[in-house]
């Protein structure tokens, strides 16, 4: 099995960027669709991004397409969530995510490990 660790977060103005990391230990990470999560306070938690195995197709949320992008280095065992253009709505507990039989890729019940997450807060 594979554990997925993130990092990264922190307080940014409105229109800031933020990067995230999602590193694996345990199984090699290449194995895995890696999707990330968000769930601010008081709401449920929400699809934002997920990447394929192999890199080559990336799903994004509508909230937040054009604004995030998703890469991956399979060498380093790691994802990235490049954040830009941030809004206090995105104001939440970032989560990584990895499984091996995604399919809408959106659904939480698609993956079967998952980190601790990193807080992310944006300021107006």
């Amino acid at each position: 099995q594979v554990q997925p660790v993130e990092s990264g977060g922190g307080l940014v103005q409105a229109g800031g960027s933020l990067r995230l990391s999602c590193a694996a230990s345990g199984r090699t990470f290449s194995s895995y669709t890696v999707g990330w999560f968000r769930q601010a306070p008081g709401k449920e938690r929400e699809f934002v991004a997920a990447i394929s195995r192999g890199g080559a197709y990336r799903y994004y949320a509508d909230s937040v397409k054009d604004r995030f992008a998703l890469s991956r280095d399979n060498a380093k065992n790691t994802v990235y969530l490049q954040m830009d253009k941030l809004k206090p709505e995105d104001t939440a507990v970032y989560y990584c995510a990895a499984g091996t039989s995604a399919s809408t890729y959106r659904s939480a019940y698609e993956y079967d490990y998952w980190g601790q997450g990193t807080q992310v807060t944006v300021s107006s």
